[in-house]
């Protein structure tokens, strides 16, 4: 599970947890058009996606960088592809949120974003605590 981060025409912030991937370089997540993350993004394309453990062992991840729309039909396979790899091709039940995401992607039925990070931060728990920062393109 990740949380995106976004920041909503009158400055304040909105998160929301979803699933995303990491593929070629690049972390990918989608939504539907008339979700407020989409149209937070229409308007400031900068973004956070944070994931880790609800612990004090483990690894936190945070990823900053713009969001953009991916239309490319190519691309869009190849992340589908990527998203079946690491959740399954119905990873919930019918009724479930994300049941046939894959094919909603595929198909175009919902927004995918591609966020490749200008700034990853990692934070490592545990006997040794840590924070590394890696600054990108």
């Amino acid at each position: 599970m990740f949380w995106l981060s976004t920041v909503r025409p009158d400055g304040r912030p909105h998160v929301t947890p979803l699933l995303a991937v990491w593929h070629a370089d690049a972390m990918y997540f989608c939504t539907g058009p008339e979700e407020r993350k989409a149209k937070n993004l229409q308007q400031n394309p900068q973004c956070i996606l944070t994931t880790g453990q609800n612990a004090l062992d483990g690894l936190d991840v945070v990823v900053q960088g713009p969001a953009v729309e991916v239309g490319d039909g190519a691309e869009r396979h190849q992340v589908v592809d990527t998203y079946e790899s690491k959740y399954g091709a119905h990873f919930t039940a019918p009724e479930g949120t994300w049941f046939g995401l894959g094919d909603a992607i595929r198909a175009g039925e919902v927004l995918l974003y591609r966020v490749t990070p200008t700034t990853v931060l990692g934070f490592a728990k545990g006997e040794q605590f840590s924070q590394t920062r890696w600054r990108l393109g």
